[in-house]
């Protein structure tokens, strides 16, 4: 007797990426794509009657994004695990993508075998997640406890770091430029200091980044 396929959704804007997921995992025997959806909101009219055993999901999606997806898609099948499939890996993307409820993390530089290991450890019970993903998480608990920054403050700090300007950062974590400005100004009061340079040493040398 043949092994019913595992049933999955694909949610993913797009159209180049989709179709390779797609080969990829109809390619692979047991696995079957039973949908792609290039948005949430379409994805949530018909995701019941999909009947899938897992959802593959994108973040930066058109309208609705990804991490708001997560609540509703669960309403709609409550039991059906969640991975994420993104190029974000920036650490607020990752926890509220994990804290909404998503069963694996991944990042679309990730390899093919990876993908189709992780919708095997997903679908059996398992979590998934890829190398630096995972190196984001550990580095997390490596930090100072006694951090004055917010999880959100934190990220955008990383960003500041990392080179980003305003945009760039609004762009990333899906806020709008003033919000940044808020969250600087906020983080600036905290560190006591009056300049990026000057946060970017603090943060460091205090362990917040």
């Amino acid at each position: 007797m043949q092994e019913k396929n595992i049933r999955i959704v694909l949610i993913e804007d797009d159209p180049t990426i989709c179709e390779g997921y797609t080969y990829l995992v109809n390619e692979h025997t047991g696995y079957q794509i039973v949908n792609t959806y290039s948005s949430a909101e379409t994805a949530l009219k018909k995701l019941k009657s999909d009947d899938p055993d897992l959802i593959l999901l994108d973040i930066g999606l058109p309208g609705m994004s990804g991490i708001e997806a997560i609540d509703r898609l669960k309403q709609i099948v409550p039991d059906v695990p969640i991975v994420i499939l993104t190029v974000y890996e920036s650490e607020s993307m990752i926890f509220e993508a994990l804290s909404h409820g998503a069963a694996g993390y991944l990042t679309k530089n990730c390899t093919p075998d990876k993908i189709l290991e992780a919708i095997s450890e997903v679908t059996s019970g398992g979590g998934s997640m890829t190398s630096n993903v995972a190196r984001v998480v550990f580095n997390s608990f490596r930090r100072s406890d006694s951090s004055p920054l917010s999880a959100r403050e934190t990220s955008i700090m990383e960003n500041i770091a990392n080179g980003m300007n305003r945009g760039q950062i609004a762009d990333n974590l899906f806020i709008t430029g003033e919000t940044v400005k808020s969250h600087v100004k906020n983080i600036y009061r905290k560190l006591k200091v009056h300049s990026k340079s000057d946060a970017i040493q603090t943060a460091k040398k205090q362990r917040l980044i």
